[in-house]
């Protein structure tokens, strides 16, 4: 049976270091040339997710930007883009200024990711930007039109305190069509990231529509997060890592071992062998 595995990265296939293990590396190579099926399916853009899997190779795109995106690794495209509106951006930004905000916005023109801002930020913020300098995303950060400017907008994020970030999550939900999704920061949970997307652009969607043009009969997925839990509910199998959040376990159809000891790689071997 024609099988299609996806597996999150941080928490999941990376280690503790946020960085692909050379074990995971060498035992996913060999599954990949043996013919598996093998990609990801993650929050991050292709400008930090690519660097990270260099070591792999990779024949399928990646679904980045929680599934409103796919990455061609191949030609450094992206495809399958689900935008948000321009409407929806400036209803989104409106709600930002009224709570005291004002949201990153990502956008892509060809294979190029803009990130445009404009106004205070949050320390929470202006470290997440610091760690980013060095990818080959744009920033635009005293960018007056920002809510205006070219290329597509792919996602709008706010870093805040969560209970802040509490009160904005509701009112975008109860006013724009759109898929807003509020975790805490995973080294800090005091503090909330707020992600917006366009309806329907979703890991899930995007990991069923890559497995039709593949003709998989099968999806195995890995996860550890609650952003993974949509994404496991769709799969044929669902695999939880030893280190997931309660709620994904209860739903994984096996855990495994944690990411720190190549266990997604180690399963996915074993199965192709």
């Amino acid at each position: 049976m024609k099988t299609l595995y996806v597996s999150d990265m941080d928490g999941t296939l990376l280690g503790a270091d946020s960085q692909l293990s050379p074990t995971t590396t060498s035992l996913l190579s060999e599954a990949i040339r043996g013919g598996a099926l093998f990609t990801v399916a993650t929050a991050r853009t292709p400008a930090t997710a690519v660097p990270l899997l260099a070591g792999l190779p990779l024949m399928l795109p990646l679904i980045v930007l929680s599934g409103a995106a796919c990455w061609d690794t191949r030609q450094a495209l992206f495809s399958n883009v689900m935008a948000l509106a321009p409407d929806t951006i400036r209803a989104i930004d409106d709600i930002m200024r009224r709570h005291g905000l004002r949201p990153l916005i990502y956008r892509h023109t060809g294979s190029q990711l803009h990130v445009y801002h404009y106004g205070a930020m949050h320390p929470a913020e202006q470290q997440f930007i610091n760690q980013r300098l060095h990818t080959s995303k744009l920033f635009h950060l005293s960018a007056p039109d920002y809510a205006t400017a070219p290329g597509d907008a792919i996602v709008c994020l706010a870093m805040n305190e969560y209970e802040r970030l509490e009160a904005v999550h509701a009112d975008v939900n109860a006013n724009v069509e759109c898929r807003a999704l509020l975790s805490r920061d995973l080294f800090d949970p005091a503090i909330g990231l707020l992600e917006i997307y366009a309806t329907g652009a979703t890991k899930a969607q995007a990991i069923r529509r890559l497995a039709d043009e593949l003709d998989a009969e099968r999806i195995v997925v890995f996860g550890d997060n609650i952003n993974d839990i949509e994404m496991m509910q769709a799969a044929s199998v669902a695999v939880a890592v030893q280190n997931a959040i309660p709620e994904v376990r209860d739903i994984a159809s096996t855990v495994i071992g944690p990411n720190t000891d190549d266990s997604v790689a180690r399963y996915i071997l074993a199965h192709t062998k």
